[in-house]
């Protein structure tokens, strides 16, 4: 398939107190139309703010961004306005993220109005399709967020994201804030979608089970920068990075009787702001050398599998 999203280098810094934050640093992938890249790494190391830079809700410090083969890492208004309609973005939280002034209806109405493509009889029609498509019943149709729960506030989210018709969509973690079985019905209607559409998703997350479930490739995250990129399956298959294989030793396994052995991190975290050349996991390390110093260049050990590691051969 083509590819339909690509960043090289892509970084994303913001000015500090103490100096600069690299929030996003220097990190480069491709995304095939149709396809899936999750997303994943602990809490602050930059997986949201490398989403929102792809979609330019921030603007990328270096670095350039792609979107079906065009360079638009800086749009003019015009051309941002045509990127709206076909990057979107579903965020994690479905209730501060809706206007709590706004019914169901006019949630969805309004991408469309600013759009300026159909009239009002059209947009009527469109908007009780999505909310069909999307497993909304026509009689919430008036109602506001507050009176909806976490699941059916979500699938408003989806629906107003799936407005305009996009290619690509930035799920930035869609199911952490709702309970387990409402996760497998969001994450179901994703899938749906995507067969039926041909949607590209990049899958932010911290949830292992649920990224390996849903993603073809699986970009691993740490103090924003890529230190594991590799297929779903290959990547819990056969983790090379230390980091990753502290992550995947954290998935619990429902077996009292084959537990999983931890590898517990030890050693503090390195700061983002101003952070020295070499690998910014060293400190957490328990393989860390001299060697470690160095810029840690990302090599791939197999076919699509990268690592930004020296010792990886060596663990």
């Amino acid at each position: 398939m083509p590819t339909l999203v690509e960043a090289k280098n892509l970084k994303k810094y913001f000015k500090t107190g103490g100096g600069m934050l690299h929030a996003v640093d220097d990190i480069s992938f491709r995304l095939d139309e149709g396809k899936t890249l999750g997303v994943v790494g602990e809490s602050g190391c930059g997986k949201t703010t490398l989403g929102r830079t792809i979609i330019h809700l921030l603007d990328p410090t270096d670095g350039q961004v792609f979107f079906e083969g065009k360079d638009i890492t800086k749009p003019t208004s015009k051309e941002l306005l045509a990127l709206r309609e076909k990057m979107q973005i579903i965020f994690q939280d479905p209730y501060s993220s809706l206007n709590p002034r706004m019914s169901v209806s006019e949630s969805i109405t309004e991408p469309l109005i600013l759009q300026g493509k159909l009239d009002k009889q059209g947009i009527r029609a469109e908007v009780r399709q999505l909310m069909d498509t999307v497993g909304i019943a026509a009689r919430f149709e008036n109602s506001y967020p507050h009176e909806l729960d976490g699941g059916r506030r979500q699938r408003i989210g989806i629906a107003r994201a799936l407005a305009l018709k996009p290619k690509f969509i930035v799920c930035d973690e869609p199911v952490s804030a709702l309970d387990v079985s409402i996760q497998a019905q969001i994450i179901n209607l994703m899938l749906d979608l995507q067969e039926e559409r041909g949607l590209a998703y990049m899958f932010v997350t911290h949830d292992l089970s649920v990224v390996k479930y849903i993603s073809n490739d699986i970009l691993v995250m740490y103090l924003g920068q890529m230190v594991e990129k590799a297929p779903s399956d290959e990547l819990f298959k056969n983790p090379l990075h230390p980091y990753t294989r502290a992550l995947l030793s954290a998935i619990p396994v429902p077996d009292i009787h084959n537990r999983k052995k931890r590898i517990i991190m030890q050693g503090e975290i390195t700061s983002p702001i101003n952070p020295k050349p070499g690998c910014r996991f060293m400190a957490r390390c328990q393989h860390a050398s001299e060697e470690c110093h160095a810029p840690q260049l990302q090599k791939e050990a197999s076919a699509n599998h990268f690592v930004a590691c020296c010792k990886y051969q060596q663990i």
